[in-house]
C-alpha cells in the first residue's frame, strides 16, 4: 500500500480552499489532517467555519476537523495553500521556512527566480530550482512551488505544443474568464449579469509574462524564459466556471494546419492519479469549446482546444478552455505534489 502523506491546507474554507478538499476526498496519496484559516474561523469545526459553496456536501473525512490558525506548525507533512496574495508571501515562507513543502496556488512567489512554476505536464524538470532555492533562502528540508495564473493554464497547454514544434514568435490572446475566479462572493449579480467587464486587476501583466517562464528552459543559472512575446486583453464574463481563451500565434517555422493539430492531439499527459487521459483534446465541432459543455472534460484536469484555423494577420488561431478551480487552482497544485512525490522531492 502506498503511503499515505499527510496534508494541510492553508485558505481552507475559501473556494479553492473547498475545492482542495474535495479533489483530495479518498486519494490514495494524501490525507487532509490539518485546515487552516482566518482567525474568524479558528477554533470550529470545518462545516461549521465554512460556507460549502461546491456541488455535493462537505467530505465526511474533513468535517470534524478543527480549523486552527494559519501559522506553522501544522499536523501535516505537506502545505497546499490557497491564500490570498495579501498575505500569501509572508505566510508561505514562514512554512517553508518551518521545513514544510508548500505547494501553492498565490500568485506571490510566481515570478520569483528560484521559484518553480509549474504545469506538469509541460516543464515539470524545473523543479530543479528547489536546490537552489533552499540554498539561497536557507530553507533546510521546506520549499516552494507554485501553479500558474487560472487563466494562463487555458492557453499555455497548447502553446508548449506548437512551441516544442515549431517555436513560438508572438502571441495574441483574449481571455473570457468565469466568475469563479474572482472568489466568493466575486463580482456582484447586478454588475455581472448582462454585462462583460473589460477588466481585471492586475490580471493582463500576469498572463503576458507567467506563460514564458513556464515555456522557458532550465539552465545552470536558473529559467532562462522563452522569448516569444504575449498580448494579453482579460475579461470577466458571465459564466460560473471555465477561462476561454481566444489565441492568434506567430510561429517561427512553417507549419501545416495538420501538423499544428497534430502538435496539440499527441502532446503526452502524464502517469501520475490526477492526469487526464488526455493533457490536450482537439475538438472539430465548430461551436466548441464551450464552458458548459466541456469544463469537466478529464474531470476537470483536460485542457479543450477548437476553432483551429489559419489567420489573416498571425499564423494560426484557436480557442482554449480550462476548468479554472480544477485545472486553473487546485487541480493543478494536487498534481504538482504528485509529481514532486514522483521525482523524489517529497
Amino acid at each position: 500500500m502506498a503511503k499515505k502523506y499527510r496534508v494541510g491546507i492553508l485558505g481552507a474554507t475559501g473556494t479553492v480552499g473547498q475545492r482542495f478538499a474535495q479533489l483530495l476526498e479518498g486519494h490514495p496519496q494524501f490525507e487532509i489532517t490539518a485546515m487552516a484559516a482566518s482567525d474568524r474561523s479558528a477554533g470550529k469545526p470545518y462545516s461549521e467555519a465554512c460556507a460549502w459553496k461546491l456541488p455535493g456536501k462537505i467530505p465526511a473525512s474533513v468535517r470534524d476537523i478543527v480549523v486552527t490558525p494559519i501559522e506553522p506548525p501544522l499536523d501535516c507533512d505537506i502545505v497546499f495553500s490557497s491564500l490570498p496574495s495579501s498575505v500569501a508571501r509572508e505566510t508561505e515562507e514562514a512554512f517553508a521556512r518551518a521545513g514544510y513543502p508548500v505547494i501553492s496556488n498565490s500568485s506571490s512567489y510566481r515570478m520569483d527566480e528560484d521559484v518553480p512554476l509549474l504545469i506538469a505536464e509541460i516543464n515539470g524538470d524545473h523543479v530543479g530550482l528547489i536546490e537552489k532555492q533552499r540554498e539561497r533562502r536557507g530553507f533546510g528540508k521546506g520549499f516552494i512551488v507554485t501553479n500558474p495564473n487560472c487563466a494562463v493554464v487555458s492557453f499555455a497547454p497548447p502553446l508548449a505544443a506548437l512551441h516544442r514544434k515549431f517555436g513560438v514568435e508572438s502571441v495574441f490572446v483574449t481571455t473570457m474568464q468565469a466568475i469563479s475566479g474572482a472568489g466568493y462572493p466575486g463580482v456582484a449579480s447586478l454588475d455581472i449579469t448582462d454585462n462583460v467587464f473589460p477588466y481585471i486587476a492586475g490580471e493582463e501583466p500576469k498572463v503576458e509574462t507567467e506563460a514564458q517562464k513556464i515555456l522557458g528552459v532550465l539552465g545552470a543559472n536558473g529559467i532562462q524564459k522563452a522569448d516569444f512575446t504575449v498580448s494579453a486583453q482579460c475579461f470577466r464574463v458571465n459564466v460560473i466556471d471555465g477561462h476561454t481563451a481566444s489565441v492568434r500565434v506567430k510561429l517561427r517555422q512553417p507549419s501545416t494546419l495538420e501538423e499544428v493539430v497534430d502538435a496539440m492531439k499527441t502532446f503526452p499527459s502524464l502517469d501520475l492519479h490526477s492526469s487526464p487521459e488526455n493533457f490536450i483534446e482537439v475538438t472539430d465541432e465548430p461551436s466548441r469549446p464551450q464552458p458548459k459543455l466541456d469544463r469537466d472534460n478529464g474531470n476537470g484536469m483536460t485542457i479543450t482546444v477548437g476553432r483551429i484555423f489559419p489567420d489573416n494577420i498571425f499564423d494560426y488561431r484557436f480557442v482554449a478552455l480550462s476548468h479554472n478551480t480544477v485545472r486553473g487552482a487546485a487541480g493543478s497544485a494536487v498534481l504538482n505534489a504528485e509529481l514532486l512525490i514522483s521525482k523524489g522531492l517529497i
